[in-house]
């Protein structure tokens, strides 16, 4: 087994304590000290850097349809995508000091087989939690499940989101006519067409949403990216054009509300304008991986996209910071940055 000299004897981990109605409350998730296991042969130890956040937790948390990932368990450690790097090591297919990505998140430390865990260039970012960024969830959704045409006009909501905000510039690189974006405040909507060069954006409190979204795309829209369902998905099926695109990727106002959607209203309006409404998991276009990952690069090379980021501080913020990310506090990407906030470090 090859070593580093950090010898972590505990960690911190989360757990589901009970199943949330709604967004969760307290106690509801908790925040456990464990002991740290020497990895079997085989296996490594990853100290985790950063954990991402996203609103599709709290799907995996309630009763309700199965979402196609695993749900939480009632007293199990809680699992996300996060990324870290090696620190023990029993095979030799990763070595102390690589940087991994992997699903073994909401803890300090995560010990599992080699095969668990994917390496990625350190140097690929300026940061290791880019790595754990939605673009392409947004690229997926855009390219191979709206089939998005240069010209064509593209909606997307909850735009000032980690999905959102990216799902709009790429409309933009990819020829897209005209972005328009929804959001949750004033300051947001200014954001996306400002910083992050959307046409048109609205606070979605601001009015019926129907009237705001004739407002800004009066000549319709082609392509819808749905974040959030609900009154916004049924205002966009009213003003898509005919043969739309709706790609469904989130439903923020379930999770939010914690009451079932009423769906998207009367389906004559879509067999009447022909359009395609498809749901998709980002797991179905992992083949887009390496395609994604260099046009990305290279757009944050050359400062063509905007990559937004909100970092929250300890494990133990991490259960807040999710309800406050589905209430649309944060801007951008959400990751929690691990071992720090008061946390004891690795040396204990």
């Amino acid at each position: 087994m090859t070593t580093t000299p950090t010898s972590p004897r505990t960690g911190l981990q989360a757990r589901l304590a009970a199943r949330p109605h709604g967004l969760p409350a307290p106690g509801d998730i908790e925040i456990a000290e464990v002991a740290v296991p020497d990895p079997a042969p085989g296996q490594v130890l990853v100290r985790n850097l950063f954990l991402s956040l996203d609103p599709g937790m709290l799907l995996l948390m309630a009763e309700g349809p199965r979402l196609p990932l695993p749900r939480y368990e009632i007293g199990a450690p809680m699992h996300g995508d996060a990324v870290g790097e090696v620190l023990r090591s029993a095979d030799p297919s990763l070595r102390p000091g690589d940087l991994v990505v992997h699903r073994l998140g909401w803890r300090e430390y995560a010990a599992a087989d080699a095969g668990a865990f994917r390496q990625v260039h350190r140097n690929a970012y300026p940061n290791p939690s880019l790595h754990l960024g939605f673009g392409l969830v947004a690229y997926a959704g855009l390219m191979a499940v709206a089939r998005l045409r240069p010209g064509d006009t593209v909606f997307v909501s909850s735009a000032a989101g980690a999905i959102g905000s990216l799902a709009g510039q790429i409309a933009r690189l990819a020829g897209a006519r005209r972005v328009i974006g929804s959001t949750g405040s004033a300051a947001k909507a200014a954001h996306l067409t400002g910083r992050l060069g959307f046409d048109a954006a609205f606070d979605h409190h601001d009015g019926p949403v129907l009237d705001r979204l004739r407002e800004a795309a009066p000549d319709g829209i082609d392509v819808y990216f749905d974040n959030v369902g609900g009154e916004q998905l049924r205002a966009a099926i009213e003003v898509m054009n005919e043969h739309g695109r709706i790609a469904l990727c989130g439903a923020l106002h379930q999770q939010s509300t914690g009451r079932p959607d009423p769906g998207p209203g009367d389906p004559m309006r879509i067999i009447a304008k022909r359009l395609t409404l498809r749901g998709f998991t980002v797991r179905e276009h992992l083949d887009l991986a390496p395609e994604f990952g260099e046009r990305f690069r290279g757009w944050l090379r050359d400062g063509s996209i905007v990559y937004d980021e909100t970092v929250i501080d300890g494990l133990a913020a991490a259960p807040a910071a999710l309800t406050d990310l589905v209430r649309g506090r944060y801007t951008g990407k959400t990751v929690v940055r691990l071992g720090v906030g008061g946390e004891r470090d690795a040396d204990r």
